[in-house]
């Protein structure tokens, strides 16, 4: 296997512990979204998801991210030949700075929140590394992390305020077959009514192997979970910058 410190002249020995890195704590805690890599014949593909932490389960000391996906998919298509996969979160700033309004004049208070916002969210990117897992349909391991996962990506109240995707219409009216007059799944929400709570969606779990912490700096720092259960396995993705 390659190792992790390989591409990146900066990387020190990576940080070799049962728990994940106080940083990738906050982060998989704070953000609403991530971004799952996978592959098939080496074509590779990638996909925004919800997804739920956990730092262990009944079924794992490791620390596990939950998602859900349509059996249909590509991803699960990809997961069923390769369960090799890496994931990057952050909690940089996503928005793109317009450029159809004047900026805020010097000293202004919008230009202070402006500044107090990147200075408190444009921190780090987390790239992770793992092995997924579909759980078996009808399972009890899969009620229980669909328990989990459904529990932590259901939102209401003044959260319903900040949807990323406001409901109707959509890009292809029509396209989503639901019936006349009936409300639209709202990704906002989390995406529950029909990538959670939907029965025939499929339970992926990724148990976190190995990562790499960069900041807005360009620094870098890898870790490695010791996992008990796997002790000798060596690591099963390498992290790459």
């Amino acid at each position: 296997m390659p190792n992790i410190t390989q591409n990146s002249g900066s990387a020190t020995s990576p940080e070799v512990s049962n728990t994940l890195p106080k940083e990738v704590v906050t982060c998989l805690q704070n953000a609403r979204f991530l971004h799952l890599a996978t592959a098939s014949n080496n074509v590779p593909h990638g996909s925004l998801m919800n997804y739920t932490y956990l730092p262990s389960s009944p079924y794992t000391s490791a620390p596990t991210i939950i998602m859900t996906t349509p059996p249909s998919s590509r991803k699960t298509h990809n997961l069923e030949s390769n369960p090799l996969v890496s994931l990057l979160v952050h909690d940089w700033v996503s928005h793109r700075p317009s450029t159809t309004h004047s900026a805020p004049r010097s000293g202004s208070l919008a230009e202070l929140l402006i500044g107090m916002n990147t200075a408190s969210l444009s921190r780090i990117s987390c790239t992770i590394n793992g092995v997924a897992e579909l759980v078996p349909n009808g399972s009890e391991q899969e009620r229980w992390y669909r328990q989990q996962h459904l529990a932590n990506n259901t939102f209401g109240g003044e959260e319903e305020a900040y949807s990323s995707s406001p409901v109707g219409g959509g890009l292809w009216p029509g396209a989503g077959g639901g019936a006349p007059g009936e409300e639209e799944t709202r990704e906002g929400d989390g995406g529950t009514r029909c990538y959670v709570e939907g029965e025939e969606v499929r339970v992926v779990v990724v148990k976190i192997r190995d990562g790499r912490i960069a900041d807005w700096k360009g620094q870098v720092r890898d870790f490695v979970i010791r996992d008990g259960e796997d002790l000798g396995e060596g690591l099963a993705n390498g992290a790459h910058g």
